[in-house]
């Protein structure tokens, strides 16, 4: 069951512009979908996610899916909004032409690398035209770009004219402020305004990819690339740590089977584990989908399990039912449903949270 799509207006309205929100610029996996392959190879029968990604307008369609991407819209005290990007893929340019403008953001103001793959860098060579100013070479128009020594080398070799100092008037390339972060947990950092805490994962053994903690007050974190959470992270994000989530955004690649030593994503069943059995959340919402999920049916699938789960006298009712609704092309707060669930979300998705 999903809330109606309404039109906030009057108090509703006034409440959504002077709150913080999120915004889902892409929930899909590193190739997006629908999946080019199953277009011009298809199988017999077709690919049903792939075939109903091209059925309807991506900006109606869930099952067309950009890279993993976050805008948290961020508003200060005085009611100033900071817009703060995690990840700018290879379809960042794609985003900001549907979500931007749907969602009426004008600029962004700071960007977080989660690590150094294609479908969290590449977009930074589109950045310059989500810059604040005309003015594009303006030193107080930089925009701030936070990421790890690791990720700034491997930046710096694909594009060393992001990191040179002197651009020409006119050049259409953004001009970024680098700041180097730490894959620590004890060493948090502020983007914007707002405090951000590193959540070192394994995205495949031997490569280390970051996930961030954030809010004031709700207490949401984002895990978008994972196979495996290291123990300390479980601990600053878990219940029995250091305080219990009220919102989860995790990961979730594969419908079928369980990750392995060789396995760079999460699948569904490690998502159930990490996200109920052990991190003991309130509420979550599944991104990273690949053409496996078809977006009615598994959130359908959730609805039923989260009823099941949360009625069986055990882990529902420690963990208040766990996790949330799917989020919907308007503002929704994260405290607003009796009801909450697991749930997949989708591009263009919106939620407000304190």
């Amino acid at each position: 069951m999903e809330p109606a799509a309404t039109d906030p207006t009057g108090d509703a309205l006034a409440a959504a512009a002077a709150a913080s929100s999120l915004v889902f610029l892409g929930t899909g996996c590193s190739g997006a979908l629908p999946d080019a392959r199953c277009l011009i190879q298809p199988s017999a029968p077709p690919c049903t996610v792939c075939s109903q990604a091209l059925s309807l307008p991506p900006d109606r369609n869930p099952n067309y899916r950009c890279n993993t991407s976050l805008l948290i819209d961020y508003c200060h005290d005085n009611d100033t909004h900071k817009y703060i990007l995690i990840a700018v893929g290879k379809t960042f340019r794609e985003q900001v032409l549907r979500w931007f403008v749907h969602h009426k953001v004008p600029s962004v103001d700071s960007i977080i690398l989660t690590h150094d793959h294609a479908d969290a860098v590449l977009g930074l060579v589109d950045v310059w035209v989500v810059q604040s100013s005309n003015h594009r070479n303006d030193v107080d128009d930089q925009v701030a770009v936070f990421l790890t020594q690791f990720t700034m080398d491997s930046v710096a070799a694909r594009f060393p004219y992001f990191v040179k100092r002197e651009l020409e008037e006119g050049d259409e390339t953004a001009r970024l402020d680098w700041t180097i972060i730490e894959s620590d947990v004890n060493k948090p950092f502020v983007s914007s305004g707002l405090e951000f805490v590193p959540l070192p994962v394994m995205h495949g053994e031997g490569y280390v990819c970051l996930g961030f903690l954030f809010g004031r007050k709700a207490r949401v974190a984002y895990l978008s690339d994972v196979s495996r959470i290291l123990p300390r992270t479980e601990h600053t994000i878990s219940k029995s740590g250091a305080g219990q989530l009220d919102l989860l955004i995790l990961e979730t690649n594969q419908l079928h089977g369980v990750g392995n030593g060789r396995s760079c994503h999460l699948t569904l069943i490690d998502a159930d584990s990490y996200a109920i059995k052990r991190i003991c959340l309130k509420k979550a919402l599944l991104i990273g989908m690949n053409h496996e999920f078809e977006h009615h049916r598994e959130n359908r699938m959730l609805t039923e399990w989260s009823h099941r789960v949360s009625t069986d006298g055990g882990l529902g009712r420690h963990w208040n039912c766990a996790v949330m609704q799917r989020a919907e092309d308007y503002y929704s707060g994260i405290q607003a449903y009796n009801n909450a669930w697991i749930q997949r979300t989708k591009d263009g998705s919106s939620i407000w949270y304190k």
